[in-house]
């Protein structure tokens, strides 16, 4: 399966893609330059792979949480590359492309995703592999970390458990209540999402048929204050 993926809801900025069995992908962290360095980025893969996008099979990007400004970037470069193309188009959770990292790289079984969402709030999502994959449980939220850390307390096992984004080193109460049980090992290597660990995910969605035409994606904030305006005759 052809993949193209970007990335562009919090400080990073990522690519990946997928082309016959080979991946090549890019990654940086510049924040509030997103809109410049997403397209040069993409026309790097492509060229690194030696194909055009007419030669792929699906679009992805992630749909948030993160930065409202960044999460609209992506879904904009997402909609002119897939009307330009007529391709489908899976949408993935930032969080669980963090926690997926967290699978693949050091083996996690169960883990916490937190990143600073500003306004003394964090985006919060728990995940548990399944089959190798970073599964929702619950819901994802934004909330006080000192209910993200009661949400902790009320979950404490005795397994291994990770944390994963930027919330943890940003609010101190999300720590600090916590015991030896409930107290996530903090993985301090994955702190924003990598589009590179959306391709799983994404080859997963349109596995179980979550492909989607351009005009029904949307983004994800989390927060009711924020709008998106959907393409023409789609409000």
């Amino acid at each position: 399966m052809n993949l193209l993926i970007i990335d562009t809801a919090t400080e990073a900025c990522s690519v990946a893609l997928q082309v016959n069995g080979q991946r090549y992908q890019q990654f940086e962290i510049c924040p509030q330059q997103h809109s410049q360095r997403i397209l040069p980025m993409i026309d790097g893969v492509l060229k690194d792979a030696g194909v055009t996008l007419a030669q792929l099979d699906y679009l992805g990007f992630g749909r948030g949480p993160g930065s409202f400004t960044g999460v609209r970037i992506a879904t904009g470069i997402l909609q002119g590359l897939a009307l330009g193309t007529g391709l489908h188009v899976v949408g993935v959770s930032t969080m669980a492309a963090m926690a997926q990292q967290a699978l693949d790289k050091h083996q996690a079984s169960e883990v916490y995703c937190a990143i600073d969402a500003r306004m003394g709030e964090v985006y919060f999502a728990r995940y548990q592999a399944t089959d190798g994959l970073a599964t929702l449980v619950d819901e994802e939220r934004v909330l006080p970390p000192e209910v993200a850390a009661e949400i902790l307390l009320k979950n404490q096992s005795d397994h291994l458990i990770h944390g994963v984004g930027t919330g943890w080193a940003a609010y101190e109460a999300l720590l600090t209540p916590l015991n030896a049980k409930s107290k996530p090992v903090i993985l301090t290597d994955i702190l924003y999402p990598a589009a590179q660990y959306m391709l799983a995910l994404v080859e997963a969605g349109v596995q179980q048929g979550h492909a989607k035409e351009v005009e029904q994606i949307e983004p994800v904030y989390l927060r009711d204050k924020v709008t998106w305006k959907k393409l023409p005759g789609r409000e």
